[in-house]
């Protein structure tokens, strides 16, 4: 059968088509499922949506945007540790998948953050795109297979074992772990970050909805410290599959002496490893020295652009981008 592609205006539409192709069951990513999706075009309403399927054979690919005119970007948010094409069967159609975006009139586009996606960049060139992509941000893991809490902590850093031993036992902190949201939780939560040097990213009703669904699904782990009955330090993980992501993480700012979120990070790491057996570990987004300690390499993620070099919008883009490049070398002279 030859390759073909479907382009698609509303969510609705393009979830009702894909099935089962886009739920938990078939994308062990969550940032890849339908419902992820949704919550990035409900709270992150930046254009239009966009939605291109491609399909030849067994395989399938689709391609989640915001579209404004003749430019589309990543269907995403904060929240995203790694923006992709989403995928189905051995051969990803990428090819269709760029014919997609010429019928839907794109001529510009902008995905991050992404890894290396080399065979949608292939099929880019060959279709007459000009690329570029950029390192923008890393990401933080370590593997955790068939490792036991104590050997991943004989191998951490000795100032970091020093640290959290000490401060856990001088200043007495309680711990709650649970996979539901409550409202006294949630307000320890909140209480937490309002008081913290770290805000989370987005809109409160944003970062709720988001966790809250974890719940629903069970994937959510929310770690609690307590100093003398008072929330001191929170952080938000999931776990699914094997994988343990970190998502938030804070402390408040007048509880800094007590180290309550190194002891919290300690305590979410056995639960982790020893309790449910992650295979590996992310640290989200950031090259914060303090996760280098907790982990054990990077994965770089990247900004991809590409303009269609055959399109009078495409050389528009391309000569404002220009531009831009040439603004910066002045202002740097």
């Amino acid at each position: 059968m030859a390759g073909s592609h479907q382009i698609f205006r509303t969510l609705e539409r393009a979830t009702l088509d894909a099935g089962a192709a886009l739920s938990r069951v078939s994308q062990p990513w969550m940032f890849d499922r339908a419902d992820w999706f949704e919550l990035a075009a409900k709270h992150t309403p930046e254009g239009k949506p966009l939605i291109i399927k491609a399909r030849d054979g067994g395989s399938a690919c689709w391609l989640f945007l915001n579209q404004n005119d003749h430019s589309a970007h990543a269907l995403s948010n904060w929240y995203c540790l790694r923006y992709g094409i989403v995928t189905e069967g051995p051969e990803p159609p990428y090819g269709q998948l760029v014919d997609g975006l010429r019928a839907a009139g794109v001529s510009h586009i902008r995905l991050a953050p992404t890894a290396m996606e080399d065979g949608f960049v292939s099929a880019l060139h060959r279709r007459g795109w000009l690329t570029k992509r950029e390192p923008i941000n890393v990401s933080w893991r370590i593997d955790t297979s068939e490792m036991s809490f104590d050997e991943y902590w004989a191998a951490r850093p000795s100032r970091l074992r020093n640290t959290a031993k000490r401060k856990a036992k001088s200043a007495k902190l309680d711990f709650a772990i649970g996979q539901s949201i409550d409202a006294t939780n949630w307000a320890h939560v909140c209480e937490v970050f309002e008081n913290s040097w770290k805000k989370p990213d987005g809109t409160p009703a944003l970062t709720y909805d988001l966790f809250n669904r974890a719940a629903e699904a069970r994937t959510l782990r929310i770690g609690l410290a307590f100093h003398e009955g008072q929330a001191v330090a929170a952080q938000l993980w999931t776990i699914e599959g094997g994988v343990a992501i970190i998502h938030l993480l804070s402390y408040r700012e007048d509880a800094k002496k007590l180290g309550a979120g190194t002891v919290l990070s300690y305590q979410m790491f056995k639960h982790a490893i020893d309790e449910e057996g992650v295979r590996l570990i992310d640290f989200g987004l950031g090259d914060h020295a303090y996760k280098r300690e907790w982990m054990e390499y990077c994965v770089p993620l990247y900004c991809l652009t590409a303009y269609h070099i055959f399109s009078f919008s495409g050389l528009i883009s391309i000569v404002k981008m220009v531009g831009r490049k040439l603004s910066n070398l002045r202002s740097r002279a």
